[in-house]
């Protein structure tokens, strides 16, 4: 049979209650010792750090292709005229008489469009209606079908023709006033120039019928003749040899 308990002096009941509080307080003193004899309490933070990034940006580049043309409608074209007599060592002018001459062997007329006159110049010279319309649908109609007959006249093996020389007769070159011709500006004009090649060992020619300038540049106008005889390419005055340049003062 269990002994009854006895009950708790008042001095027992004192102690029992004051014994939480002596357990907090020895914790503190141990915390407290601990810190003043080195020791450390490591805090750990968590850091969120938001970075904006910026949105992805495309760059469309759109090109524009300006069409395939037959001549040139810029550049020195659109330029105002200029008083400089050309000559016949510029680069410029023996880099064009060789794209004429390769297209004549190749028979592609479109690849000696740099060697004809620049229909932004035409336009800028002419003082007739259209000036544009004449130079398309006159001048270089003309102009591709002298090439493509040259082409015929060189025959079968023109794709082994060598270029040799362009021979201008800057002696017959003159100055075209404003006012001749139905010209507003005026320029240089030399005829009859000769284009010397070699063909299986041959030295050949054919002419060129008017070159004239435009800011100090030589460029053709007329290839195969000025007053045509009818319809169709014309080849002037095909040569065996250099052939010769007969003096003219056409405009």
């Amino acid at each position: 049979m269990p002994r009854p308990s006895r009950p708790l002096t008042r001095r027992q009941r004192l102690l029992r209650r004051a014994l939480p509080l002596a357990v907090v307080l020895a914790a503190v003193g141990w915390l407290v010792a601990s810190v003043l004899s080195g020791g450390r309490a490591t805090v750990v933070a968590t850091t969120t750090s938001t970075t904006r990034v910026p949105p992805t940006t495309t760059t469309t580049t759109t090109t524009t292709v300006p069409p395939t043309t037959t001549t040139t409608t810029s550049g020195a074209g659109a330029l105002p005229q200029t008083a400089a007599l050309p000559s016949t060592a510029s680069p410029q002018f023996q880099a064009d008489m060789a794209a004429l001459f390769d297209a004549v062997a190749h028979g592609t007329p479109p690849t000696a469009a740099v060697a004809f006159f620049p229909q932004a110049a035409y336009q800028q010279l002419k003082s007739i209606p259209n000036a544009a319309g004449d130079y398309q649908d006159r001048l270089l109609a003309e102009y591709d079908q002298d090439l493509a007959a040259a082409t015929v006249e060189l025959g079968p093996g023109a794709a082994g023709a060598t270029l040799q020389s362009v021979q201008v007769p800057m002696r017959y070159a003159h100055w075209v006033p404003p006012g001749v011709c139905e010209n507003d500006v005026g320029y240089y004009e030399v005829a009859n120039s000769r284009v010397v090649y070699s063909l299986g060992g041959v030295t050949r020619s054919f002419g060129i019928a008017s070159l004239i300038s435009w800011r100090g540049e030589w460029y053709v106008i007329h290839l195969g003749a000025i007053l045509r005889p009818g319809a169709g390419g014309v080849v002037l005055d095909p040569q065996v040899g250099p052939g010769s340049s007969a003096p003219s003062t056409t405009c």
